[in-house]
Parts: C-alpha cells; structure tokens; sequence
C-alpha cells in the first residue's frame, strides 16, 4: 500500500510542477514524465535490488564480492583498498546520486544550474565564503602519490563508471522532475564533502553577533552574554575528584545600557550580516560516552555515540562495512561522495566524534583604498592588492542568473559590511589533509595508535572519543586550534592593517584537551566546553551550549557501576534534562513571593501542581512536559527584550538557557526589568509569575482545558524532509521522546537531532548495534528509503553484521549479493 501511494505522490507533484505549482526547477515536458521508460513511475523499475547481479567494472585489479545484509547493508570484500573504493563508489552512486550532486553543488555554488534562480542565496553564500576555494586548496596540496588521492580517484571512477552505464529507469526521480542528467563527477569532489561538513560543524561567527549585541546592551553585558567560559562547567576533559557539575557562584551579568538610534541602526546592520554569511546548522549538539571494562556490566570497554545533524530524506549518513585482507577491516557510516568511515569500528577498536565548537573563525575591519570597489588594502603601512574575481551564476539553460564580484585579502573572502570592509579567516579554507587522517584511522589497532594516527587532523575539530579491545578509552578535542596575539582571544573583531594581528601558529597536540582511562571510569562530551579553565587555561572558543546533556549522561555513568550495552542504548534517549530542576527551584520560589504578596490565584496553584507532578519526563504521552515547556518558552520570550531591535519583533541574538538559569540565580538584576511595561519595574519573581500564568493560559487554549489530555507528543514532532522537501516524501509527525536539554534534544521545528545511534561492546569479538532515521536507498519508492525510521522513533539498535568473509555471513542474513569483475583488458 505504502508503494503505489508513493508513486501516487509522485505523479501528482509532477502534475503539481509541471501547472507551475511553486516550481523546483524547470519541468520536462508532458510526455517526458508519462513515459513508461522515463516516466515518473518508472523508478519503480529500479527500486530494489537484484537478488543477484555480476558486472564489469573498468579499473579494477581482480573481482569483488558485495553481500547486502538483511538491513540492506553492503559489506564489500575486496583484495585491495583502491578496488574497495572503486566499488564503494558505484554502490553509493546506485543509492545516493542526487543526494551527491547536492552535495558538490551547495559548495560549488552551482545548484542554480539544477534548480534554478530559487538557489541563488545559497550560491551566493557558498562562493561568499570561498567554500569551493578551500575544498580545491586542500585537494590540490595532498601530493599526487598519496594513498589517499589513489583511493579517491579510484572511488569517483566507480561513481562515474555507474552514471555512464545507467539505463533510463535508473535516472533517479528527482532529476526527471528537474528535467536534468546527473553531472560526473571529480576526485576533488570528496573535498567538497569534507569543507560542507566543517561549514556545518566550524563555521562560527560570534564576533559579529557579539559584536551586534554590544551595540544594543553595553560591552560588558555583551561579554557576558557571549562568555569565553561557561559559568557552569562540566568539562570534557576529566577534573580530578570533581563529582558535579561546577557552578560559578560568582558569575553576574551587568546590566544592560540604554542604546542610542546610532548604534541600533548599527545593531540591525550587523546582524543582517551575521545572516547572510550563513552558519552552520542548528546547535543541537551530539553526545558519545565510553566506560571502561571496570565499570561494565560485562567486563568489557563499551562506547557509544549519536552525532545530532540535520535530518533528511535521504539521510546524511550511509552505512557500510569495507574488507581487504590484512590491510581494512571497518564497519560504520560515511557520507556519500566518500571512500571513508569517520564514525564506526574495526576488530580492534571503536570511534566516534562531537563537535569541540572551538573557534576558528576569526574576522579583520580592513582599510580600503575604495568603499564601493576596493581594489586595494592597507598592510603594515603600504598598499596590498585586493583579490577580485567576476562569479557568474547560471541557470539550467546556462542563461546568466547574476553576476558578482569576489574579493579577498591574504586572510581569506573581504567583505562590505557594517563595520566597513572585514575579512574573514577560516581554518577550513587552507590546506589540510583530513582525508587522509579518516582513512588511517580506519586500521587503527588501539586507542592511542588512532590518536597518533589523528595529530595531524586539522577541520572541523572533533572530540574523538575511543575504546578498544584492550580496555582503554579515551577523549581527545582533536582539531586546529590557532594561536592570536596579545590576550589569545579570538571573539572580537581584529585591526586588519597590520600583520600582527594575524595567527601567530597553532596549538600543539599536547595543548588538546584529551583523557585515556581516567581514573573515574567513563569519559563523555555533548559539546560542552572542553576543558575548565580555571584548572587548565587557554582560550579554546566563546558562547558554550548548554551543559545539561553533558550533565545528564555524567550523572547516568556517574551512578552506574555496572553499565550493560542496554543501558547504553537507553541513555540515548534517556527522557529528563538537567534544565528542569534549575527552572522549577525558580517557579517554587516565585509562587512564594506571591502568596507572601497575596497575589496567587487558584489559577496560578492549578498551574504550579501540574508542574510538581513528579513526572518531569519528555515522553510522548507526557502532560507535564507541555506546560514546563511553555513556560520555558515564555520565560525566555519576557526575559531577553533588551535584545529586540526596537520597533522590530525579533531578538538580535537568543542566549542560551544555561544564561537564563545563571539569571534566574539573581532575583534583582536589572534584566528582570520588562523596558517595554513602561514605569513598572519587574524582578525574576514577576518574570516568572507572568510566564506561568501565560504558559497555563495559552496551552490551555491550544491543548484543551484538561491538562491530563495534553500530550507532548503532539506539541514537540520530528518532522525529517526529502532534500528538496518534496510532498510526500518525507517522514513528517514523528513522535520521540525528546525536549529542550535530554540527551535526545530537539527544537521547535524538529528539523535536525540524532542522525545515527550506535552501541559497540569490544570484548574479544566486537559487536555492535545501531540505526539511524532513513533507509540506505535514496529512491522514495524503495523499501529501504525509510524502513529503519520506527526502529529509530522507539530509540531502539539493531544488530549489526560484521561478518569476516563473505560467506561467513549466513544465507538468511542476506538480501542480494553483487559481483563486480574487471573490465575486459583493464586495471
């Protein structure tokens, strides 16, 4: 049933497009799309795969065996890497095409030649950036005798050898709604990969919100808004003896200035361009924790990790398992554009990351020799020549969508702005050679060979958290962290006209917060600040998430001393945050305030007993959780009004809750005070007692006046889109058990969160269990686009095959088997 809806879907959006209906792109004609060959319908044709199927494949050294398991995982047993490569990129270019040339294109800032005019911003902002320019810069510094550049052209040949052999109904469906042919690919292309994934994971830009936010508040409160110390401090790397979290009873926030109409206009300008530079994706975080054999239910180091993306249709991740005899032996999930494992296991051992979110974005204010169209900049007293490039967009046809000019100083893209001309340096943007670094430590044989393995891994920094048969875990924030002159703070905007502002080198490995077998027993990161400060000093970056997931799972690991893999799996979607104890302290001592003031109603008591149920669980069937939300949500929407640019609705920056409990700690602070309620002068109490009497009155007009029927599940959903956000091929209304600060985080649109879950236990053979909220396929009519998606919804693993020969996989487990030969005459 689900299928011929699907093609049902198809052929109505296709009539939808083709009458104009907010078109994608240009529509092929008619006749094109009934086509029983081309036609919409026809990827039915090549929806699953063959029980059995042998093929040539030009270029390589002997055959290859693939055994799709019962998951429609491929476990590609080769005899050498650059063959495993070449048939990893036909098998992803089978499954994942367009999720591919999307890819490239969004860095390349071409997708207008697919999609058209609507494209454009994102074109614009991606050769803004210089995205392209880096990728090529690093591609073109790996020496061309490399292993790695080997392997990567041998991939990109399979993908290519795949697009030239496609039959029509295989042409994916979303290029015949666009009307258009999939593009071969390059070598470098992978490069392209590795920069989206530092856009999505390093590319900061505090200093202009910082900045933005000064102009409206005051520098002082500015600096404390954007803090380069988390005042509570859960740190990464272990503290010695410390039990909890560490709170900064000392911390306040000053109070706000008043601003004058100079620097809100100022304000506006800079935080218009904060958003046109783009950042990267919603913070929501991602967690990974290991124990150690001592703390392990069955005697064996156990590692866990949920990288938190963006979640699409289909989904950023594809899994495989890769064998070459002696040389690889990895289980995991890459991307598609990639020959690579960043996150999985081996028989030795096991890897995953987080985001460290250090900072290595910095900007420099410029002095140009023209405001309009410099051509030159101010260095060190003498005039440098400005970069300029002319960028030309394209649509489709090739006609010209807009024409811009690039320019750029020895630091990186120049930009017109606010502040005037700034420039922009990015670690992503100059030569490095991740690629290499993912591919060894892919045959890592231990803990701490992968982190030697790692040193020179440069973008985006990551804690990589490891296990290993051996016993060992261990944590190291592994990435470029630059070295600034003067105070080593990189959160402001530097002076341009002088080389000594300029990075003056970078930290060394020994620098890196980092942690093998610490004497607790565990080690966890969710992208909290990665070491404390006030034990280990240094600037590592500014405006901290939040620390309650990180608080969570300590206290989980913490109070566990014999962790089994279930447990591990549970804590991912474990269903409390450590935000509520802190908000409901709050609320229980503003309901004291008012009835010493006689100002509580029984309104004000039905409301506060819903919130004491003792429930605190963000569950789907939970009542609770859709008050305490909304309270969360009014409180920061009446707290933070000194940030609104005035005669606007919307706040300049939103600082993030663990600043809204640091202020709930401080009852009488000036930003209690409401500007925008004239003489009245408000305090916490006030605050809070208007955002529960508010949160009771609007979810009680939204949700019903029974609050024992409100359910959270239908006020918090996870809604995961096709790429092109295409009807009916996505998987939208998905209840989870997911709030503001679990381990399982989600926010208001329920657009990203955890994009791949996985349990290994590395006892003397590794197993592993995992899922992720998609389907290996990219076709929305194939039953493995989104047959994981429940699996995934219930916070369950499945068993995952790891199989050392292609036959030791049993005959029940497998759903295809694939043969790849060498081409007639060709290696």
């Amino acid at each position: 049933m689900r299928l011929f809806t699907t093609i049902l879907s198809a052929v109505a959006l296709a009539a939808a497009l083709f009458v104009g209906l907010r078109p994608i792109g240009p529509v092929p004609p008619l006749g094109q799309l009934i086509s029983p060959t081309t036609g919409i319908w026809s990827v039915v044709r090549s929806a699953e795969l063959p029980a059995e199927q042998s093929l040539e494949l030009a270029g390589l050294s002997t055959s290859v065996d693939v055994r799709y398991d019962d998951r429609g995982v491929p476990h590609v047993f080769a005899q050498t890497e650059a063959d495993a490569a070449r048939a990893l990129g036909w098998i992803h270019a089978r499954d994942r095409l367009f999720q591919m040339e999307m890819i490239q294109r969004a860095v390349a800032g071409t997708l207008t030649e697919l999609v058209g005019a609507r494209a454009l911003p994102l074109d614009r902002s991606a050769r803004r950036l210089a995205l392209a320019e880096g990728a090529l810069a690093k591609w073109n510094a790996v020496p061309d005798t490399a292993v790695v550049k080997r392997d990567v052209t041998a991939y990109m040949n399979g993908v290519n050898a795949y697009i030239d052999a496609m039959r029509p109904q295989d042409l994916p469906l979303e290029y015949r709604l666009l009307g258009r042919r999939p593009r071969r690919f390059d070598p470098q292309d992978t490069y392209f990969l590795l920069i989206r994934m530092s856009q999505t994971l390093s590319f900061q830009q505090g200093e202009l919100a910082h900045h933005a936010v000064s102009q409206l508040v005051g520098e002082a409160a500015a600096d404390a808004l954007f803090g380069v110390t988390a005042p509570i401090q859960e740190p990464i790397e272990p503290v010695a003896g410390r039990r909890a979290a560490q709170i900064d009873a000392r911390w306040r926030l000053p109070a706000p200035v008043k601003p004058d109409s100079a620097r809100v206009a100022m304000a506006q300008a800079i935080g218009q361009l904060a958003q046109s530079l783009t950042r990267g994706e919603a913070v929501i975080g991602s967690n990974n924790w290991a124990v150690a054999p001592q703390r392990s239910a069955t005697g064996h180091a156990l590692l866990a990790g949920d990288p938190h993306l963006e979640l699409t249709l289909p989904s950023i991740w594809y899994e495989a398992h890769l064998v070459v005899p002696g040389q690889l032996d990895a289980y995991g999930v890459g991307f598609p554009l990639a020959p690579i494992i960043p996150i999985g296991f081996n028989r030795d051992m096991a890897w995953t990351m987080t985001n460290t979110g250090n900072d290595v974005v910095d900007f420099y204010k410029e002095v140009v020799d023209d405001s309009t169209s410099p051509r030159r900049y101010m260095l060190d007293g003498a005039w440098t020549d400005v970069r300029t490039r002319v960028e030309t967009y394209r649509d489709p046809n090739g006609g010209t969508v807009a024409v811009d000019t690039f320019y750029a100083t020895h630091r990186g893209p120049l930009f017109r702005s606010a502040l005037g001309w700034v420039s922009q340096r990015w670690t992503a943007r100059e030569p490095s050679n991740e690629g290499d670094n993912f591919r060894s430590g892919m045959r890592a044989t231990g803990v701490r060979d992968f982190y030697a393995r790692m040193e020179s891994y440069h973008t985006p920094a990551q804690n990589m958290l490891t296990a290993d048969r051996a016993g060992n875990i261990g944590i190291r924030s592994t990435g470029r962290y630059p070295i600034r002159p003067g105070n080593g703070r990189g959160d402001v905007a530097f002076d341009g006209s002088t080389r000594a502002n300029d990075w003056t080198g970078d930290q060394p490995v020994s620098w890196y917060p980092q942690s093998i077998n610490p004497a607790q027993g565990y080690l966890a990161s969710a992208n909290q600040q990665p070491m404390d400060p006030s034990v280990r000093p240094g600037y590592q970056g500014a405006d901290w998430p939040s620390p309650w997931r990180a608080m969570r799972i300590n206290a989980l690991l913490r109070g566990d001393s014999s962790v089994t893999v279930d447990d591990m799996r549970r804590f991912h979607t474990d269903p409390r945050s450590e935000l509520t104890p802190f908000v409901m302290r709050a609320v229980g001592e503003a309901r004291a305030a008012a009835q010493a003031a006689g100002t509580w109603t029984n309104d004000d008591e039905a409301a506060f007993t819903h919130l004491s149920t003792g429930e605190s669980e963000f569950t789907p069937t939970s009542a609770w959780a859709v008050l305490f939300n909304a309270v969360v949500t009014s409180l920061t929407r009446h707290t933070w009004d000194e940030l609104i640019i005035p005669g606007e609705d919307r706040r300049i920056a939103t600082p993030g809750q663990m600043l809204l409990v640091m202020l709930l700690r401080d009852p009488g602070n000036a930003w209690w005070d409401d500007r925008r309620t004239g003489d009245a002068t408000e305090t916490r109490d006030a605050i809070v007692l208007r955002a529960l009497r508010e949160a009771w009155t609007e979810t009680r007009a939204s949700q019903g006046n029974d609050p024992s029927q409100w359910r959270w599940g239908n006020v918090r959903q996870v809604n995961v889109h096709h790429l092109l956000r295409l009807p009916g091929f996505g998987r939208t209304g998905l209840e989870v058990t997911s709030g503001p600060g679990t381990l399982s985080p989600s926010e208001s649109n329920g657009t990203h969160g955890a994009s791949w879950r996985f349990v290994v236990e590395l006892g003397p053979e590794v197993k592993g269990w995992g899922t992720y909220p998609g389907g290996q396929s990219g076709n929305p009519v194939s039953s493995r686009y989104a047959d994981r998606m429940e699996l995934w919804r219930r916070g369950e693993l499945a068993e995952l095959r790891f199989p050392r020969s292609a036959d030791a996989l049993p005959a029940e487990q497998v759903s295809a088997k694939l043969t790849f030969t060498p081409a007639g005459g060709s290696r």
